[in-house]
């Protein structure tokens, strides 16, 4: 496993509740280094922070562990499915409609 990997999985692991629904996958491209990471839906909001500070923090030090290594690391944090941005339940017009009426 590379270092930066490696880190990203134990900083996360010690953060949340659920340390065994994290996941992180590792791609390198012309960009440099990409690390996605899933988490559980109920620890997205550890991992984010107030105001994302946590998670622009975790990525600071990534970038930190990626100039020890020469390489350009980036973080990607998936949204769970069902997470707060995803509707549940599409309206078609006409059941909206007959909500407001």
């Amino acid at each position: 496993m590379e270092p930066d990997h490696e880190f990203l999985e134990s900083v996360v692991k010690a953060m949340v509740e659920q340390p065994d629904k994290v996941v992180v996958n590792r791609s390198v491209d012309e960009m440099g280094v990409l690390l996605t990471l899933d988490v559980d839906r109920g620890d997205m909001g550890t991992i984010i922070g107030k105001d994302g500070q946590t998670a622009k923090a975790v990525r600071t030090l990534l970038r930190v562990v990626g100039m020890k290594n020469n390489a350009r690391v980036n973080l990607k944090i998936n949204e769970p499915i069902g997470g707060k941005r995803a509707p549940e339940k599409f309206q078609t017009i006409d059941e909206a409609v007959d909500q407001i009426t």
